[in-house]
């Protein structure tokens, strides 16, 4: 009976994602479809244009050539019509001079026959009749004036739509995703030397498999690639996966998308638990900050010891945007429960704020950014039971690195209430990575990924991470990836502490071989954590 529930089962959620994947694919044909619609009119109007702009020009050309003939046919007739009209003088010219000469041969006195007939002489010498051209300046022929369309009529002829690149295909085992940047490769199926540059889409999901339709993520564009390979770089990874598509474009157009992928993109997203965080710590959506009024109001032994003594100063602890991401295959997390109603976790003098995600098993990383003026601070891991008064560093439930920059500069890995100095500068951004199944906590300085320290513990429950901020702030980075630096370290060295020793720990009830806890700045106790 009960192998057959456990089929009957597997047959349940065979089909139900079988269901699921058709509904997909359902949305998918009724998007393609209502977008044929559309592209389709789209087309048929740019098509229009680019004819109207062709019949544009050819009336434009038309204009000028027809410009052109009538200018032409001004010029002959004008040339003509002079030739015209001095020809008609000089006829009449000659004519009467004609007539004077057959009169001249009638004189039958010699004197005057001699005189005429000079006159005669200079005037033919000097008629117009023999110094006009009788060749036209202008001929009838208008030939030189038209218009051969052969060629264009040949080139209208076998006008085609345009040919557009092949879609490309993205080589899976290429791309890469490491140090929070991804890196995707493609290639075109057919050489096409005619290719100008790439489109690169992508866009995040939660979504395992192929690229939904109705996906709450946009597609965000990457244009102008001029190879056949692009990185991503500074992304934040607070969603499981990433989809990624691509389409080639010669100088015309653009080809169809590349069958789009999935890539996975996990790591530890986590924020403030808001109801853990000291009552002088004012949660935000993205920022914790120092409030000395905050435990005005509530119980005034509890308000005398919140308030004693300083003045107020501002904490801005920023955090990326949540996300219900979990860490990296074979991790496990677990958020906080849903708030209470009063905040009341923390108290005294333990300015502490705990992360929302409890980390379970596997690897993760984060970063935290002090402030140039932070006073105080201490970053770490705590167990979720952490008392309400106590401490980072002073109890055998918290791991931490703590600075202090208050009248004594102190830089010290701390634990169970015992301190080791750490030879090393301040780094400006310092960075955590838990390794849960190892009983590993190792800090690094986050620009160059040295080693600070590392503590060895064997945690025997849920650890959290957990901040302690006095008179500065911090900014908190997460969805990131486990540096690569920092594994390579990690494979080689095995954990060991990059300030020559550890501190070890076999069971928290165990205390550390290590100095005592370095003593505070003599100040009212009041003002530090």
């Amino acid at each position: 009976m009960d192998s057959q529930k456990d089929a009957l089962q597997r047959i349940i959620a065979t089909l139900a994602n079988k269901n699921e994947e058709l509904q997909n694919f359902i949305e998918t044909l009724n998007h393609t479809l209502g977008r044929v619609q559309v592209n389709s009119t789209q087309v048929v109007s740019d098509l229009e244009e680019e004819f109207d702009t062709v019949y544009s020009i050819l009336d434009e050309m038309k204009e000028s050539m027809i410009n052109t003939i009538k200018q032409e046919t001004v010029r002959k007739s004008h040339e003509l019509q002079n030739q015209l009209t001095q020809s008609t003088n000089a006829l009449e010219s000659a004519e009467e001079l004609l007539e004077f000469a057959n009169n001249a041969l009638h004189i039958a006195d010699e004197g005057e026959f001699t005189k005429a007939a000079k006159q005669i002489k200079d005037r033919v010498t000097m008629a117009p009749a023999f110094r006009l051209t009788m060749k036209p300046k202008a001929t009838d022929n208008m030939t030189h004036l038209m218009v051969d369309f052969s060629q264009e009529r040949q080139l209208l002829q076998g006008l085609k739509f345009l040919p557009v690149p092949r879609a490309p295909e993205i080589v899976l085992g290429d791309c890469l995703v490491i140090d929070n940047e991804v890196t995707v490769t493609w290639r075109i199926p057919v050489e096409d030397s005619k290719i100008d540059h790439y489109i690169l889409e992508y866009r995040k999901t939660n979504h395992e498999g192929l690229p939904r339709v109705k996906d709450e993520q946009c597609w965000e564009v990457v244009d102008n690639i001029k190879t056949s390979e692009y990185t991503l770089q500074g992304l934040r990874f607070d969603t499981k996966f990433m989809n990624f598509r691509v389409r080639a474009c010669n100088k015309a157009a653009a080809g169809d998308y590349s069958d789009p992928v999935t890539l996975e993109t996990r790591a530890f997203n986590f924020g403030f638990d808001s109801t853990s965080s000291h009552l002088n710590l004012k949660v935000e959506d993205r920022s914790v900050e120092w409030d000395p009024q905050g435990g005005k109001g509530v119980d005034s032994k509890v308000k005398g010891k919140e308030n004693k003594g300083s003045s107020a100063h501002f904490t801005n602890l920023k955090n990326m945007s949540r996300s219900g991401t979990p860490s990296p295959k074979r991790t496990s997390v677990t958020r906080s429960p849903a708030p209470r109603g009063a905040r009341d976790r923390f108290t005294g003098e333990s300015y502490t704020v705990l992360g929302d995600t409890s980390i379970e098993s596997g690897q993760h990383y984060w970063e935290v950014k002090p402030q140039k003026d932070c006073k105080s601070y201490s970053v770490g891991l705590a167990y979720r039971n952490l008392g309400k008064f106590d401490q980072l560093g002073k109890t055998n439930t918290t791991w931490c690195i703590h600075v202090n920059n208050w009248l004594q500069n102190s830089f010290a890995a701390k634990h169970n209430n015992k301190a080791k100095n750490l030879d090393v500068p301040v780094p400006d951004s310092i960075g955590i990575y838990c390794d849960f199944d190892r009983g590993q906590l190792s800090f690094y300085n986050a620009e160059n990924k040295q080693l600070l320290h590392t503590f060895k513990v064997r945690f025997t429950q849920p650890v959290v991470p957990a901040f302690m901020v006095w008179c500065g702030g911090l900014t908190l980075s997460t969805g990131l990836q486990i540096p690569s630096a920092v594994r390579s370290f990690q494979k080689t060295e095995n954990g060991l502490g990059g300030s020559n020793s550890s501190i070890s720990q076999q069971d928290p009830s165990v205390a550390c071989d290590i100095c005592f806890y370095d003593k505070l700045p003599s100040v009212d106790s009041s003002l530090m954590p």
